[in-house]
């Protein structure tokens, strides 16, 4: 089960977990008060509309990197961390696959069995 998780991987797996946990609390106060998540999201001043456009970039970014990194390194599936991070998060599904990329990595890198 730990084969090939190193501190780094482990570090990414964390901080995809805080991801999670950290939209979908804001996500559900949202549901709760009844919110217009994307009206809140683009008319709630400045401040909060360049952290979406910050964020929107780097959601975007990331999710080119997502597709190359995915097809270079042989890893199966690299479009589902995109289309997951529409249904949870981009805070969760960023780190996910950077853990995955870790132990992808590390598995590349040890002498083989056998």
């Amino acid at each position: 089960m730990t084969r090939h998780w190193t501190p780094l991987a482990v570090v990414y797996l964390a901080l995809s977990v805080l991801g999670l946990v950290g939209t979908w609390t804001f996500n559900a106060l949202a549901i709760v008060q009844m919110r217009d998540f994307i009206g809140d999201l683009v008319s709630s001043g400045p401040a909060v509309s360049s952290i979406t456009v910050d964020l929107l970039v780097v959601a975007v970014a990331g999710s080119v990197f997502i597709i190359f990194e995915s097809r270079r390194l042989g890893m199966r599936f690299g479009w589902l961390y995109i289309v997951a991070s529409g249904l949870t998060a981009f805070a969760f599904t960023f780190p996910l696959f950077l853990a995955m990329r870790q132990r992808r990595l590390t598995r590349a890198a040890a002498p083989r069995e056998g």
